[in-house]
């Protein structure tokens, strides 16, 4: 069961996309699994074929817990000679004995070609005679899920929206965001930055685009951030019991307003070095499958750093609270007109304002200036980004 958060402690295993004998590769998703924050996509980190599912669908198991055992790419040790699992960031390899016994293979059921079914979901369909072939798939890549064959039977619960349960997000991000005031120091700083060069590049690359390839200003202010980061690094990684472990990696978390209420920041990895247009496709990718639940276990388990905007709500400035075990988090505010100095004259320019939000066990107000003042300057000559 992989760690989802520093706050989250158990997890259900809610689907299983494999069966024992399927080949995986790194990145496929495997299960799905539910925490406080939503049905979670959980990739695999191994290629090889799955032997073992060791959780059964349905039961719910501390992080950490092996859910299943693959062999090739890693030796696959035999079960005597395991130890008791800890902690892990993946799926882990295990005896069977150290978790629930895996759910029986179900009996096959017709299935269209190229349509994927989850085992529960077959098997669901199998003991009520249920055509698959009429069943339209809800879950990862359009998989039929058992909550769309209860649908089609009459027999199950409509289905919640997005595949979250709101109130218990709210209570997660309750108990992060008081954890967070209560352990970390922080501090804030503002500056605010004429975004004039900035918005301009936007409007020049969007010109000859069509509108699912437009840019949108909110990809420049990752990217800037991002690059930034890479000067400061005592702003970007965790803190630890044992202290502040710096990331190599820039892993920017972006949040995400989630209809109905709730929050979530998943991480686009390696931001820094993504291009624009990818970055923003990335962007609208997250945008959509957050919004529809559609969260992957490596994008809300790896984000080093968080930027948060409500500039499209108005807001001229936010203060926004450090996700732990994070160190900082930016907050980016609308566009408003105001008097600026433009060579030496005084002259209406659209201003934005940028916040961050640091920890100062790991930083001081010195160095995030000289952070913020550099995302400016990155900003003011965005053909470089």
């Amino acid at each position: 069961m992989p760690s989802l958060g520093a706050d989250m402690e158990a997890g259900t295993l809610v689907e299983w996309l494999k069966r024992p004998g399927d080949t995986v590769r790194r990145g496929d998703i495997v299960a799905v699994v539910e925490t406080e924050k939503g049905a979670i996509e959980v990739e695999i980190f191994e290629d090889g074929e799955v032997l073992e599912l060791l959780v059964a669908e349905g039961v719910k198991v501390p992080v950490g817990t092996p859910l299943a055992r693959i062999a090739g790419g890693v030796e696959t040790p035999s079960p005597d000679a395991v130890p008791v699992p800890t902690p892990l960031p993946e799926i882990g390899l295990a005896p069977a004995s150290t978790a629930a016994p895996p759910p029986a293979r179900p009996a096959e059921v017709p299935t269209p070609a190229g349509t994927r079914v989850s085992p529960a979901a077959r098997r669901f369909a199998a003991e009520r005679g249920i055509d698959l072939a009429a069943i339209h798939g809800s879950g990862p890549g359009g998989a039929v899920i058992r909550a769309d064959v209860e649908r089609t039977s009459g027999q199950g619960p409509e289905k919640r929206h997005a595949g979250i349960d709101l109130s218990q997000m709210r209570r997660a991000i309750a108990a992060a965001m008081a954890r967070s005031k209560r352990e970390i120091p922080h501090y804030y700083l503002s500056h605010s930055f004429d975004a004039v060069a900035a918005k301009e590049a936007v409007e020049r690359f969007n010109a000859d685009q069509p509108p699912e390839n437009r840019l949108l200003l909110g990809a420049l202010l990752v990217k800037a951030t991002a690059l930034a980061l890479r000067d400061f690094p005592e702003f970007n990684g965790f803190f630890a019991p044992d202290g502040f472990l710096p990331s190599k990696a820039i892993h920017v978390g972006v949040a995400i307003a989630i209809r109905g209420g709730g929050l979530a920041a998943p991480a686009i990895h390696d931001t820094d070095g993504l291009p624009l247009a990818e970055l923003m496709s990335r962007m609208r990718d997250l945008v959509a499958r957050v919004r529809r639940g559609g969260f992957r276990s490596s994008e809300i388990a790896d984000p080093t750093v968080t930027i948060s905007s409500l500039g499209d709500r108005g807001v001229e400035a936010l203060l926004p609270v450090i996700y732990p075990p994070q160190v900082a988090i930016f907050g980016f505010g609308s566009l408003h007109d105001r008097p600026w100095i433009v060579d030496g004259k005084i002259a209406p320019r659209q201003i934005m304002t940028v916040t961050l939000a640091g920890d100062h066990r790991v930083s001081d107000g010195h160095r995030g200036a000289l952070l913020l003042r550099r995302i400016d300057q990155l900003l003011q000559d965005p053909q470089k980004l």
